[in-house]
C-alpha cells in the first residue's frame, strides 16, 4: 500500500464536468495498492495518516495533524503509483493490484478514515479524473508499508 499524501489549502476531484469531492484546508490522499496488501496494514496506514503532524503550530512548525486542525481529506484511489518504469519507457502496472480487489481495499481504506471522524471526499474508483490541488508549503509525503 502506497499513499502520497499532499497538504492542501483547497482541493477538487471532477469526473464527467461534475465535481464529486472537494476539500478546503485539509490533505490530498493519492492511494495505491499492490499484490499482497491487507487490511492490516491498511489500519496502520491510516493511522499513521490522520496522526502525522505536517500542519504548522502556532509558532509555524509543523506539529499538528489533521485532527489537530479538524482539516478534511480528499481520497483518490491511483492505481500508478505502482507503475514500474525500470525497462523501457512505457511504465508496466504489474505491481499494481487487480482492480476489482483494489476497490474492495480502496473501501475499506476510506472506511478506516470515517472512523476517526475526519470530514471525507473522495473520486470515483477507476473513473478518470480530473484532480486539481492546491499543494499548501509544498508539503508532500510518502507512506507506505
Amino acid at each position: 500500500m502506497k499513499l502520497v499524501v499532499q497538504r492542501s489549502k483547497k482541493s477538487k476531484v471532477t469526473v464527467d464536468n461534475k465535481i464529486v469531492g472537494k476539500i478546503d484546508d485539509g490533505l490530498v490522499v493519492l492511494v495505491g495498492f499492490t499484490h499482497n496488501d491487507t487490511i492490516e496494514e491498511i489500519k496502520k496506514l491510516t493511522k499513521k495518516l490522520v496522526n502525522l503532524r505536517i500542519f504548522d503550530d502556532e509558532n509555524h512548525i509543523m506539529n499538528k495533524s489533521i485532527l489537530d486542525v479538524n482539516g478534511s481529506i480528499l481520497s483518490i484511489s491511483q492505481f500508478t503509483l505502482y507503475a514500474d518504469c525500470k525497462k523501457g519507457n512505457r511504465p508496466s502496472y504489474i505491481n499494481s493490484m487487480k482492480a476489482d480487489e483494489a476497490k474492495k481495499l480502496y473501501e475499506l481504506f476510506n472506511e478506516e478514515i470515517k472512523k476517526y471522524n475526519i470530514n471525507l471526499e473522495t473520486g470515483i474508483f477507476q473513473a478518470d479524473m480530473l484532480v486539481e490541488i492546491s499543494n499548501d508549503g509544498p508539503v508532500t509525503i510518502i507512506l507506505e508499508d
